[in-house]
């Protein structure tokens, strides 16, 4: 079998494409690499079932473990996990390898709630069943085996991570679901917990805090808005609201896409402006795309679509078919009503026996609803996270706004850049399109939100937070919890949360512009091209910096300080002395040094012009991205905040590079080779600032 490099899928052996994704696949056998990552592990365990089992036949025992097996894993990667094993009735799964979307945490607690109600609906379908569960969540560091095959019974994770989630479901109650302190951290904005007195774990020095989590409080892939009041987007509100005018007073439809990386406010804005148009008597409908789960293609387009018709998910099929057929009926009329609600039921994945009909016809039904519902009344629909929408929604959506007449409906779109990517000419050739993409917060807007989290006593957290955070929302909300809620050396360690953005944007990437994005981190915050050659030769660099620049995470600069090179800055540099050997092992000795592989011509004067960045937010982002795994590092690796060369930490935090320099690494000679594509972490720490602010799974 051949594993994709992209996400992880195992094709035959004679595929060239990977049938999941699409990612091109090599000939040759993957690498048997390692990664550190943070990854959550999900753990569930049967109460009292070996003794039960001993009365029952044992073809009742597999029969019965079979259906819970089942339902399991389906619960679990409904939510995008993937089950590494099942252990009798134990079950072990893991969310955040090897792929990240950045809301690993929230996904697993999602999984859990899933299935402690799946098993309840096992117990309610066979009288002669009473499973019941013990659950537990947890997150933390792992060493991830990149390449390994979960199917065929190979182990993916270690760690202290798999240890103490494995002791917390020991813990739970029967039919509970207990979560360690960095999950309930990086999920309680979406998820309702309860306090639990702390866990005496079996190795363990201190008790471990933990929550028990009781039920979600958002829709999936969204999170509870900020209680603070949105700032900076004045311009972007009134925009917005100048097209929404125009909308209604020329009854023409007009397509919008806000653009940004994860936090940097487009969820907000969107919100906001959604209740704006409440305010101005429009009707708002949202939706939302995910990279899992989703029932249907059109899935933020039957979010809609449930809205209008009052449906909700707990509907069974008849009465959510029966819903919509009478909203259609009201809407349309009652000679249409049944051939329109039947194709609308296809697009949202509503099953009612009937074959679903080709795509335009599909098209058709939608674009004659919308009218219909936007003639009572204008109407705002907006498309959350486009970049994870399948082509198909993308079609309809660029369908819905070339072919929507006289009426008045705004259609707003939320996408990271990456979206330019898959479609680059988005909106091109439509009558009304407007892109607006966000720019991180200036300074005073970014110190106005930071001191109305932080209190403006507070003036030296302040500033860290402000060099670090770089103007994006998120992040500034994100480092001023950490910094109120926790003191001393586990106040300095970067949020969960936010390590979980850089992941999941690294992860986003394919591989070979992973790697060039990579070997430039290497070279130093700025690099020419003409670094670049000698790390790869095989590789067409100027169309692999094309693809970046286009994805907004590099820009090439008008003036170079090297002559006949092309200059473009990253956000940081790294740290030569914290790359570890074998992430190194092949490249040039200059980029291995972490110097510039100077082009012809180029002498140490311009290695002295052209030298590292050492200002607090450069160091600020040195570590943010993970790192590779060498023997004997294991502890004392955690990320902190404003670490690096040359000092300039937050409180509590010096001597943590020192100690963690001192350790050692193993020779880069007896490095394994990576999975093609894996992202070296110890060579993309300088990455983490510009993927925050340039487009670096949570939501905007």
């Amino acid at each position: 079998m051949l594993t994709c490099p992209s996400c992880g899928q195992d094709n035959p052996e004679i595929a060239r494409f990977c049938h999941a994704c699409g990612a091109a696949l090599s000939c040759e056998p993957p690498g048997r690499g390692e990664e550190r990552r943070d990854v959550t592990v999900l753990f569930v365990d049967l109460v009292g079932f070996t003794s039960r089992a001993e009365t029952l036949d044992p073809e009742d025992v597999r029969a019965i473990l079979d259906r819970y097996h089942v339902r399991v894993r389906d619960e679990i990667e409904r939510f995008g996990g993937i089950v590494e094993k099942f252990v009798g009735d134990a079950v072990m799964a893991v969310f955040g390898a090897p792929v990240a979307y950045g809301d690993d945490p929230e996904r697993a607690v999602r999984a859990a709630l899933a299935v402690r109600q799946a098993l309840a609906d096992l117990n309610a379908s066979d009288p002669d069943l009473d499973l019941q569960a013990r659950i537990a969540v947890n997150t933390g560091e792992a060493v991830v085996a990149l390449a390994a095959r979960p199917g065929h019974g190979e182990a993916m994770v270690a760690g202290d991570v798999v240890n103490t989630a494995a002791r917390l479901q020991v813990s739970a109650p029967v039919n509970g679901i207990v979560v360690g302190e960095e999950t309930y951290r990086s999920t309680r904005g979406a998820i309702e917990y309860e306090p639990g007195e702390p866990v005496t774990a079996r190795g363990k020095e201190r008790p471990v805090p933990v929550w028990f989590a009781r039920a979600a409080t958002t829709p999936a892939g969204e999170r509870m808005l900020s209680p603070v009041p949105m700032v900076g987007r004045q311009r972007e509100v009134d925009l917005l609201r100048g097209t929404w005018e125009r909308v209604v007073g020329e009854r023409r439809a007009h397509l919008v896409t806000i653009f940004g990386p994860p936090g940097i406010g487009k969820s907000r804005l969107a919100w906001e402006f959604g209740e704006l148009v409440t305010d101005l008597g429009g009707w708002t409908l949202r939706g939302r795309s995910t990279p899992y789960g989703a029932s249907s293609p059109y899935a933020a387009f039957a979010a809609h679509l449930k809205q209008v018709a009052r449906i909700f998910d707990s509907d069974p099929a008849p009465v959510a078919a029966e819903k919509l057929h009478a909203s259609v009926a009201d809407l349309i009329g009652a000679t249409e009503a049944a051939e329109v609600a039947s194709h609308l039921a296809s697009l949202a994945a509503i099953r009612i026996g009937t074959e679903a009909p080709d795509r335009q016809t599909l098209f058709l039904a939608a674009r004659r609803l919308i009218e219909q519902v936007a003639a009572r009344r204008p109407t705002l629909l907006v498309f959350e996270d486009l970049h994870w929408a399948d082509g198909s929604m993308l079609d309809l959506l660029d369908e819905l706004a070339a072919r929507l007449h006289g009426a008045p409906v705004f259609l707003l779109a939320v996408a990271r850049p990456d979206l330019l990517t898959e479609r680059p000419a988005w909106g091109g050739g439509l009558p009304a399109y407007t892109a607006l993409p966000l720019e991180p917060l200036r300074g005073e807007d970014a110190q106005e939100l930071a001191e109305r989290l932080l209190g403006n006593r507070d003036l030296e957290g302040i500033s860290r937070l402000l060099e670090i955070s770089e103007g994006n929302p998120l992040f500034i909300e994100e480092l001023a919890a950490s910094l109120a809620e926790r003191s001393g050396e586990a106040a300095q360690e970067l949020p969960t949360s936010i390590r979980a953005i850089i992941a999941s944007r690294l992860d986003a990437l394919p591989a070979p512009e992973r790697s060039l994005l990579l070997d430039a981190a290497v070279v130093g915050r700025v690099f020419w091209d003409g670094a670049l050659s000698p790390m790869g030769e095989d590789r067409d660099v100027w169309r692999l910096l094309g693809s970046l620049e286009r994805r907004d995470l590099i820009r090439r600069e008008s003036v170079s300080r090297l002559q006949g090179q092309e200059q473009f800055p990253l956000q940081a540099r790294p740290d030569p002395g914290d790359r570890l050997p074998e992430a190194d092992a092949g490249l040039p000795a200059d980029a291995a040094r972490g110097g510039r592989a100077l082009p012809r011509g180029g002498d140490r004067r311009d290695r002295s012009r052209c030298g590292g960045d050492r200002s607090p937010l450069a160091r600020g982002g040195r570590r943010w991205a993970g790192r590779r795994v060498p023997r004997g590092r294991r502890r004392g690796r955690r990320t902190r905040l404003g670490e690096g060369a040359g000092g300039g930490s937050l409180p509590g935090s010096a001597g943590a590079r020192s100690r963690r320099r001192s350790q050692t690494a193993r020779p880069a000679a007896s490095a394994r080779r990576r999975r093609p594509g894996a992202v070296p972490r110890a060579r993309c720490r300088a990455l983490a600032p510009g993927l925050i602010s340039r487009g670096g799974s949570r939501p905007a």
